[in-house]
């Protein structure tokens, strides 16, 4: 396998904190890329396990991969300490060299052409400021998609137009920074994209939010991340519906509305940017009428098929 020694260059940076067990899987998955990264940094953020150590000997074999280790005795941190560990990574490169900017982490796996394709789309769609694949996670022996937006980028293998990062003034330090990122996007003209395309397919080692506590820890946490970006309560009830229907289920919907409810009791802080939050909002609530729309045009589309089917019977 050669690596690319043209075309654009990517800045990938992985946040990995005891990751031992799945970090080998990632280091070879990213080795077999047809279009590798110009530099990996992998941010060893404190791992008590194996972690650092396999990353350290991933990098005496490649050059472009760089490892920096942060001091121990911190547990593990999602949301603002991943994006803190990030951020520390990113010290380590002058952004201004790179084309692309990605967020990895270090519990995945990836299909050989993962970035070749996404720089494809990229140059198809000058607009296109981030993209990612869609992830799926083990479930009874087999890989279940794990459903999110296509307007969102998926935070586990987020990669982003390096002027489209610059312009949205990168990520937050908080949870929903990777929803929150999107939004911002959209606000100054760019587009935000996922593609459940085989070819973009992203195997994530573990449901998301289960690393820390458990998954509905993970759930709860979501539903305060939602309040704190300003979500509308009636969108947030739709949410928590519709993710009632995917593992853990009813329960996972039920933490996320219970999650924001809590912030909402406590008035707790809430992202503050100017016009943000009326963006957001005038977002959800076309977002709720086009999916009604299209709930409506299947169920109408169905009765219609049934009637058709009867009488061709009759």
């Amino acid at each position: 396998m050669i690596a690319n020694s043209n075309g654009p260059r990517i800045l990938v940076i992985s946040p990995a904190k005891d990751e031992a067990e799945y970090i080998e899987r990632t280091l070879r998955t990213i080795e077999a890329q047809t279009h590798r990264p110009a530099l990996w940094v992998i941010v060893d953020d404190g791992s008590t396990d194996e972690t650092g150590a396999i990353a350290d000997r991933a990098a005496e074999k490649h050059s472009w991969i760089r490892v920096l280790h942060r001091k121990p005795g911190v547990g593990r941190r999602v949301g603002p300490g991943v994006v803190e560990a990030f951020y520390e990574g990113l010290k380590q490169a002058d952004i201004g060299e790179y084309d692309f900017v990605c967020k990895l982490d270090a519990d995945i796996e990836l299909p050989p052409d993962y970035f070749a394709e996404l720089l494809r789309r990229f140059a198809v769609n000058p607009r296109l400021g981030t993209a990612s694949g869609k992830c799926f996670i083990p479930v009874g022996g087999d890989w279940a998609l794990e459903r999110s937006g296509n307007e969102f980028s998926h935070g586990v293998a987020k990669l982003y137009r390096r002027e489209c990062f610059e312009a949205i003034g990168g990520f937050i330090r908080e949870v929903m920074w990777d929803g929150i990122d999107c939004h911002r996007c959209r606000m100054l003209g760019w587009e935000a994209r996922s593609y459940e395309d085989p070819e973009l397919a992203i195997r994530h080692l573990r449901q998301m939010g289960s690393s820390f506590r458990s998954v509905y820890h993970g759930r709860l946490r979501w539903g305060r991340g939602q309040y704190f970006m300003g979500t509308h309560p009636g969108y947030i009830l739709a949410v928590a519906a519709y993710r009632m229907f995917e593992r853990p289920w009813f329960a996972g919907g039920l933490c996320i509305l219970g999650g924001y409810t809590q912030a909402w009791l406590r008035r707790t802080p809430r992202y503050e940017s100017v016009g943000f939050r009326a963006h957001l909002r005038r977002w959800q609530f076309l977002e709720l009428h086009r999916r009604f729309r299209t709930a409506c045009s299947r169920l109408l589309g169905s009765r219609t098929s049934t009637r058709t089917a009867t009488a061709v019977e009759a």
